[in-house]
C-alpha cells in the first residue's frame, strides 16, 4: 500500500505540468495543420463558396 500512495505536488509543479501539456498539444495540432496544408484547403473551400454566391448576383456596371 505504501507504493501506491500519491504524494501531493506543489502548485507550481502542477502549473508547469499543465502548461507543458497545453504547449505540447498546441504544437501537435499546429504541426498537423501545417503538414496536411489544412489552412489552404479551408481557404480554398471558403473562396469557392463565396464565388458561388457572388457569381449569381446581377452586375449593375457593364463595360
Amino acid at each position: 500500500m505504501f507504493l501506491f500512495r500519491r504524494k501531493k505536488s506543489c502548485f507550481i509543479c502542477r502549473l508547469f505540468k499543465l502548461l507543458f501539456k497545453v504547449c505540447l498539444l498546441a504544437t501537435g495540432a499546429l504541426f498537423a495543420v501545417y503538414f496536411l496544408n489544412l489552412d489552404q484547403k479551408l481557404l480554398a473551400w471558403a473562396y469557392a463558396r463565396v464565388n458561388e454566391i457572388f457569381d449569381r448576383k446581377e452586375v449593375d456596371i457593364k463595360f
